[in-house]
């Protein structure tokens, strides 16, 4: 059981009605004469659908029960993307839905934590920072910071657009935050 609404933090499950949901968002609010709100927005571990929670002061939140085990990303159908645990050699599937867009920083083979609750994988943890190769990349114009745009669109080997400085081009391997999809830094040169 949480203690104060402080205790809620992007990035924590709770157990919300029954169902597991992460924290997406939570902004503590207090407004004159009035009892500080913490607003949220939580999507559910189960079926990725998002929803925006207000919590006052007293109410009960629970912290959800969450069991991680380290597992191999192996691949998808479309709709379905399939692990094997790394300690039963199991294979399992999570919808797309509920991999969610940790989807553009997963290749085959990749080790990723998955989240089981009451014995069911719902959902995967990637790394805070992954490596990933450009496939595409526009060549920088001389002039274009001239302008002001100093980054351009690059696309990854897994079908993510993200921007990355002019200096970077097809072929190099770049390292991502997972957190917030930006370019940290080429890793060859």
């Amino acid at each position: 059981m949480l203690s104060s609404l402080n205790d809620i933090k992007k990035g924590l499950n709770i157990l919300y009605e029954g169902e597991p949901y992460v924290v997406a968002e939570a902004n503590f609010v207090r407004m004159q004469q009035r009892k500080p709100v913490m607003q949220t927005k939580m999507k559910n571990l189960l079926n990725g659908k998002v929803a925006q929670v207000n919590f006052h002061p007293g109410d009960r939140v629970e912290e959800a029960d969450l069991m991680r085990k380290k597992a191999d990303y192996l691949y998808n159908d479309g709709t379905n993307y399939y692990f094997m645990s790394q300690d039963d050699f199991e294979q399992f599937s999570i919808a797309k839905e509920s991999v969610g867009d940790k989807i553009g920083y997963l290749k085959e083979g990749d080790k990723v934590d998955a989240l089981y609750f009451n014995g069911n994988p719902v959902s995967i943890s990637v790394l805070p920072k992954v490596e990933l190769r450009i496939v595409s990349a526009p060549e920088g114009v001389k002039g274009d910071s001239a302008q002001g745009r100093v980054t351009k669109t690059a696309e990854l080997e897994t079908g993510l657009n993200i921007q990355v400085p002019l200096f970077v081009k097809e072929g190099d391997v770049i390292r991502i935050n997972t957190e917030s999809g930006e370019y940290v830094e080429r890793v060859n040169g």
